[in-house]
């Protein structure tokens, strides 16, 4: 029987009361344990940090990492994390990034909570519970990865992006069944990166329809204090209209620090630069994003910005993985 590491971070899942409120963790672990079936050897774990999804940063997921890594060398293989739906995807894809295949890795959630609201039994509607055992099922049988199991599909965690606010069926990304090319590199989180981690910067915006005066006035208002990747979420298939004075603003946020990512506001496609309007790129300092969603390329930026130190090794290292 292969030995899985359940690890709780909190969300949904462990809320009880009315309005939904978190249920300490260690009260909640023991009613968790109710619930997990028998033909599985579960061990429940402690997250180093339990909050709601939406206030968690580089620095839990790192350190989640950090505690997946120390297991690791303690014998475990196959670990179950249970996360607030809210960033799910965003910490799916930092696990992938950091643990690439090291492990056999599924996040999990709900839209309701496990338990009622007086936390002694469980709630008679909720994905829950369905969600944890398609979760628990499924690291056993998977290949080595890092996936996210949410309504009856898994999917691969970088491809994972969270489409609904409140329907059981909130998430899409590729089928796990399905390969995936992308093989991140991993990192062994030490307390160098932890610490880092702490001044990661990263900023996106999804440029709207303005005049180019407006968009290099928002643009040099950054240059005071510039983010160290800057996420422009362009049209179509990453068409930006820019000028001279664009272009050199740019080239200044560059060189103080801040890479420029030119991505799309749209789902899926992706980038393709065949028109006449992206011919300045060749010029500019900035990447394409070729990363598989949103989460996906948070993840990576995160990581070229604990490995390397300048934005001129983020933009020669961007395509290495």
């Amino acid at each position: 029987m292969k030995k899985i590491a359940l690890i709780y971070m909190g969300g949904t899942f462990g809320c009880v009361d009315e309005p939904l409120s978190p249920m300490p963790a260690e009260q909640f672990l023991p009613q968790l344990k109710k619930i997990l079936p028998l033909h599985h050897k579960i061990e429940c774990l402690i997250a180093p940090a339990i909050q709601d999804s939406s206030a968690y940063t580089a620095t839990d997921w790192l350190l989640l990492v950090q505690q997946i890594q120390q297991l690791q060398l303690q014998g475990y293989a196959h670990f179950v994390v249970i996360h607030g739906t809210d960033t799910l995807s965003y910490a799916a894809a930092v696990l992938a990034h950091c643990l690439g295949e090291s492990s056999h890795i599924i996040l999990t959630g709900s839209q309701y909570p496990l338990l009622n609201q007086q936390g002694d039994n469980t709630r008679e509607f909720s994905d829950a519970r369905d969600n944890l055992y398609l979760a628990l099922d499924q690291v056993v049988q998977l290949p080595v990865g890092v996936y996210v199991a949410f309504h009856h599909q898994v999917l691969h965690a970088q491809t994972t992006m969270k489409m609904h606010s409140t329907e059981l069926d909130a998430f899409r990304g590729l089928p796990a069944q399905q390969p995936l090319d992308a093989k991140p590199r991993g990192l062994l989180v030490q307390p160098e990166h932890l610490q880092r981690a702490e001044n990661f910067n990263i900023l996106s915006w999804m440029i709207q329809p303005l005049h180019l005066a407006q968009l290099l006035q928002n643009l040099q208002a950054l240059l005071p204090h510039p983010p160290a990747f800057l996420v422009l979420q362009a049209f179509g298939t990453g068409n930006l209209q820019v000028n001279h004075e664009i272009e050199l603003c740019l080239q200044q946020l560059y060189a103080r620090g801040c890479l420029t990512v030119l991505s799309t506001q749209v789902p899926f496609g992706g980038i393709d630069q065949r028109y006449a309007v992206s011919q300045w790129l060749q010029s500019a300092k900035i990447v394409l994003n070729d990363c598989l969603s949103p989460a996906d390329l948070y993840a990576k930026a995160l990581q070229m910005y604990l490995q390397y130190p300048t934005a001129e090794q983020w933009l020669d290292h961007w395509h290495d993985q």
